[in-house]
């Protein structure tokens, strides 16, 4: 055991308060990713098991269409009919969750739903990454977005999520890995779909997608004992099925996550992240999210450093070459209040506004930074991409070698030089 000086004791216990407020994308800002609480919103139905899987059914790897669930297997949802929504989005009947081959590797808490693996106590100290883990996360990164392009095409009205859901799962198997968000926490589903007011955390579910909806695919990806993490917003009907108020939340959504991404490099500090949003977001009559934030991630799927979308001084550290992580600001039109839903899971705005959101796992490198799940040549490309005040064209990074790769990708897509 080591030993702590009696009057530093003080000290500690304020700082462990500290480390003990930040939160994750998965968890809310105000409770402690470190010491576990029984009576936390977000864990439920703790003793449930994976199923085993015989590579048959729900999971099976070896299959690429869809199955349509019947009415006798649907899960009825954990929200009672008289539930005080926000918003037009309901809680809809579920599939049961999708197996997953044995012969897949899994997180440590795909059993039991209960991660085994933390990240440091205090939120200054951050991993940094070997260059064998790197390569790691270059490869789950890149299957992370290969992932959300096959979901991000298969968004259409009449399409439900749990049918998004069931895609993301397969190709996820196909592609030799595990569905990060699957029995996280006991999470039931493989994916987040987040439609309109729901800020994250949607569960997929047997509502028909609707023309001019706005859904947020959150996409995580476990391959070879390493987390890729990314979402995209996308529009039931493209560009033109979005109104004009739907279009500046996703502009303003996007061009004040570009600005808060060309910030991060080696020395900054990561609490200045939360500042850029805010300043950007506020002047334009949007809010930002305080009680979610982004994460480092890496073999562990949430860990230092923790980081806030506003204006804030929490000891966050500093930003340093081989650290890897998220920035993942949820922006709403109206108030930044928010309901939580009786599912312990669907977090949505609390005046029924919507929001928008986008994520990236990056890296910092000597000499800048680049998103580990940055568009491929099959990427699409979308309006705000096209129209962004920041940088026109898709974002792959600020380093030299992402700089020259997101140059000639901007020439292929879009013609751009």
């Amino acid at each position: 055991m080591n030993s702590v000086s009696m009057r530093a004791l003080p000290l500690l216990l304020a700082l462990f308060v500290s480390a003990a407020s930040s939160g994750n994308a998965f968890t809310p800002c105000f409770q402690s990713t470190t010491v576990q609480s029984t009576s936390t919103v977000l864990y439920m139905n703790k003793n449930k098991k994976r199923p085993t899987s015989s590579g048959k059914g729900f999971g099976s790897s070896s299959s690429s269409s869809i199955i349509t669930p019947t009415a006798g297997t649907l899960i009825q949802p954990k929200v009672p009919p008289s539930f005080p929504y926000a918003g037009s989005i309901r809680a809809e009947p579920q599939s049961p969750r999708r197996f997953v081959p044995d012969t897949i590797m899994a997180p440590d808490y795909a059993e039991d739903g209960i991660p085994k693996a933390k990240g440091a106590l205090f939120p200054w100290i951050i991993e940094v990454k070997k260059p064998e883990e790197i390569e790691k996360m270059r490869i789950a990164g890149r299957v992370a977005r290969e992932v959300l392009d096959l979901a991000g095409r298969a968004v259409r009205a009449g399409i439900t999520t749990d049918e998004i859901d069931q895609l993301v799962h397969q190709a996820t198997l196909e592609r030799g890995g595990y569905p990060s968000p699957l029995n996280y926490h006991n999470f039931p589903k493989s994916c987040c779909t987040s439609v309109n007011e729901v800020i994250c955390h949607g569960i997929p579910d047997m509502r028909p997608l609707k023309e001019g909806d706005i859904v947020n695919l959150d996409i995580t990806c476990y391959v070879i004992g390493y987390h890729g993490d990314c979402s995209e917003m996308f529009v039931v009907g493209g560009e033109e099925a979005a109104d004009d108020s739907a279009k500046h939340l996703l502009q303003t959504t996007y061009d004040c996550w570009l600005s808060s991404l060309n910030f991060v490099k080696p020395g900054n500090d990561y609490k200045d992240i939360g500042a850029i949003i805010e300043d950007y977001v506020t002047p334009r009559g949007l809010t930002t999210v305080k009680s979610f934030c982004g994460h480092g991630i890496g073999s562990v799927f949430h860990a230092n450093p923790n980081i806030l979308h506003y204006r804030n001084n929490e000891p966050a550290g500093k930003m340093a070459a081989g650290h890897t992580f998220t920035i993942e600001p949820m922006i709403c039109e109206g108030n930044n209040s928010y309901l939580m839903w009786p599912d312990d899971w669907t977090v949505t705005t609390k005046d029924g506004k919507r929001s928008a959101q986008f994520e990236h796992t990056l890296l910092i490198t000597k000499d800048g930074v680049e998103a580990l799940t940055g568009k491929i040549e099959t990427s699409p490309v979308q309006f705000w991409e096209r129209n962004s005040k920041i940088q026109k064209g898709v974002w792959l990074g600020t380093s030299a070698d992402a700089k020259e790769r997101q140059s000639a990708l901007n020439e292929a897509l879009l013609g751009l030089t």
